[in-house]
């Protein structure tokens, strides 16, 4: 390691246990459970969102063993909200992965660790690292955006040559001595997520008097912007069902694609699909409920709900007809089913869904 890259690593330490984050609910723990649960959970999401579901998580699962024995229904209902739900069917397939596989104890090794499911080489070295002192690096976006500007590096982050560069410089900089490097792993994350933002904060930068992007005036260049991501506006039907007992028909959807493996009521993007439906099961005429934007990362849905509300007179008197209904729309009667409004607040459902039957079971 040169001066350059040693003052740098010195003064990130010492930067990161004078004015570095210190009360977070996973920090100053060598548990490598809850420290590969709370880089799970900072996946694209942050701090300041990701601090009360990991609280209300890690009261329901305080080990790896509870949370591979859960049901996947109760993991996704407590993750409801937090968004990008393929991570939680990988975190509790990977805490499986740790009982069958590792015997309960968790890898040491990046190498290891990246074979659990959901963990890239990031996440594995910041869990190896924490828990284990393990000289290894992140690669984040924050890390990446204070790389760029202290070290005046410019390129195209899609470029797996300009990646690998930057892998390599993160790498050149770890401390020689592996107690240092939890608070060095730590002070790449708080210098970009506190000072060195992309509106950043020069004056209050430990590097300010090496940051090569300061002293080229190219702070605001550097890193390149990414190119804007196209946001695809998606029409959406959602057939809100409801017996005369005050039930919903929820349909559990499959782990692919949106709302993978929550419970949600029958969606439709096609009106030929929908009327089908309507027909097959001789649905009542609906009233049409006012539609609502909700925004995901690369789309906008516009949902207009449909409430059919049926007689008692019809097939939803018995729960066996119930099950029947069900079983004629998915196959299974576990795969839909009739749930009390009650109930059904409580299951793993799309942030939209749960914000309409709380405005639902007030209007009843």
């Amino acid at each position: 390691m040169n001066d350059f890259s040693s003052l740098f690593t010195t003064q990130l330490i010492d930067w990161q246990r004078r004015h570095g984050r210190h009360d977070l609910p996973w920090q100053n723990d060598d548990d490598p459970y809850t420290i590969w649960l709370s880089e799970i959970m900072l996946q694209q999401t942050q701090v300041s969102t990701v601090r009360d579901y990991y609280l209300r998580f890690i009261a329901r699962f305080p080990t790896v063993e509870s949370l591979a024995a859960a049901h996947e229904d109760e993991v996704l209902a407590l993750w409801a909200g937090l968004g990008y739900y393929r991570r939680a069917r990988h975190l509790h397939e990977a805490a499986r992965q740790i009982v069958t596989v590792f015997g309960g104890q968790f890898p040491r090794t990046r190498h290891e660790l990246e074979t659990l499911k959901g963990v890239g080489r990031s996440t594995a070295a910041a869990i190896a690292a924490f828990a284990f002192r393990q000289p290894e690096t992140i690669l984040d976006g924050n890390v990446r955006r204070v790389l760029c500007r202290v070290f005046a590096l410019d390129g195209d982050e899609r470029d797996r040559a300009f990646t690998a560069a930057l892998w390599a410089k993160a790498e050149s900089l770890l401390p020689e001595n592996r107690d240092d490097v939890p608070a060095y792993i730590q002070g790449l994350m708080d210098l970009g997520a506190t000072v060195c933002t992309r509106r950043p904060n020069c004056a209050a930068c430990p590097q300010r008097l090496i940051c090569r992007a300061v002293q080229e005036n190219r702070v605001a260049e550097l890193p390149r912007k990414k190119t804007a991501v196209t946001v695809r506006e998606w029409d959406l039907s959602w057939l809100v069902i409801l017996s005369a007992e005050q039930e919903i028909f929820l349909e559990k959807r499959a782990a692919h694609g949106i709302w993978g493996g929550m419970w949600c009521v029958p969606c439709y993007e096609d009106a030929a699909a929908q009327a089908a439906f309507c027909r097959e099961h001789d649905l009542p005429p609906p009233d049409v409920g006012e539609p609502f934007t909700h925004r995901l990362t690369h789309r906008l849905l516009t949902i207009t709900p449909y409430y059919f509300r049926l007689p008692e007179t019809q097939f939803l008197r018995s729960a066996g007809e119930a099950k029947r209904f069900a079983a004629s729309h998915l196959g299974s009667a576990n795969n839909a089913r009739f749930f009390p409004l009650s109930q059904a607040a409580q299951q793993a459902l799309p942030k939209p869904l749960s914000r309409l039957l709380q405005t639902l079971a007030g209007s009843l």
